[in-house]
C-alpha cells in the first residue's frame, strides 16, 4: 500500500491520506476544504489534487454525491487512488491523471463545485525548486490562473461555484481571471496568523454566470488566539484532526 518515503496522515473521523516529501498538504489545504465544503447532493471536482487531501477531507462527514480529482503528476494521482481504496472510497472518488488544460474526459457543465489549491507563484518568480514535483506544485509552469479559471468555467454548470485559495498579492490576478471566464467573485475571506499581522492567505468563491457585483467580504479568519494557540474557529475546522499537528 505504501511506497518508499510515504506515510499515512490522519485527517479525522477515521480518514487517512498517503503523503510523501513531494506530495503533502498544509493549513491552506484544510482551510480551503472547509471553505469549499460541497453539499451532499453535489458533484464536486478537485483540480490539481496532489495527494488528494481536499477530496478526502470532504469525505470526513456527509460527503458529496461524487468527487472527481484531477492531477497531472502520475505519482500524486496514484497516491490518491491508493488512499481512496484504503478508506473504502474508490466508488466515491474518481482520480484522473490528466492535464486540466486538455481535459476532455469530463463533460462540460457536469459539476456543481470545482475547488483548487493552485500554485502560488507566477512562472519565473521566486526561487525555483530543483525538485520537479514541488516546482509544479508551487509555480505556474503547467497551470496558470487563466488555465485554471478556463477549465473550471468549462466544467461548472450555470450557477456552479469555483473555490480557490491564494496569496494576497495575487488577488487582482484571481478576480480578473475569474471574470474573464464568466465566473463572478461572490465570497472573499482573508486569513491572518494572529491579530496585528497582515493576511497571508485569502479564500475566494465565484459563481459561474453570476450577476456582476455583490462580492461579500467575510470576517477575517484568525489561525491563532491571543495566547498563541489555535483559535476556537481553527479547532472547529480541524475537527478531530491531530491538535497542533500542522
Amino acid at each position: 500500500m505504501l511506497n518508499e518515503n510515504e506515510h499515512f496522515e490522519p485527517l479525522g473521523n477515521g480518514i487517512e491520506v498517503i503523503v510523501s516529501p513531494t506530495h503533502g498538504f498544509g493549513t491552506d489545504t484544510v482551510l480551503l476544504a472547509h471553505f469549499s465544503k460541497p453539499k451532499e447532493w453535489e458533484n464536486a471536482c478537485e483540480l490539481g489534487s496532489g495527494c488528494g487531501a481536499i477530496s478526502l477531507i470532504w469525505c470526513r462527514e456527509k460527503p458529496p454525491k461524487h468527487i472527481t480529482a484531477v492531477e497531472i503528476q502520475l505519482d500524486g494521482a496514484d497516491m490518491l487512488r491508493r488512499s481512496a481504496k484504503y478508506n473504502n472510497l474508490s466508488e466515491k472518488i474518481d482520480v484522473l491523471n490528466e492535464d486540466m488544460r486538455s481535459l476532455n474526459a469530463l463533460a462540460p457543465g457536469s459539476f456543481d463545485l470545482v475547488a483548487c489549491n493552485p500554485p502560488y507563484k507566477a512562472q519565473g518568480s521566486g526561487i525555483t525548486n530543483p525538485d520537479k514535483g514541488r516546482l509544479l506544485a508551487r509555480h505556474e509552469y503547467t497551470c496558470t490562473t487563466d488555465d485554471l479559471c478556463q477549465s473550471a468555467a468549462r466544467l461548472l454548470r450555470f450557477g456552479g461555484r469555483l473555490c480557490l485559495c491564494q496569496r494576497p498579492e495575487r488577488l487582482c490576478d484571481i478576480i480578473c481571471s475569474m471574470r474573464n471566464f464568466g465566473i463572478e467573485p461572490k465570497r472573499l475571506r482573508f486569513v491572518q496568523q494572529k491579530n496585528g499581522k497582515a493576511p497571508k492567505l485569502f479564500l475566494i468563491e465565484g459563481k459561474k454566470g453570476g450577476k456582476a457585483g455583490g462580492l461579500v467580504s467575510e470576517p477575517v479568519l484568525f489561525i491563532e488566539d491571543g495566547s498563541g494557540g489555535f483559535s476556537n474557529e481553527m479547532l472547529d475546522i480541524y475537527g478531530d484532526y491531530k491538535t497542533g499537528h500542522i
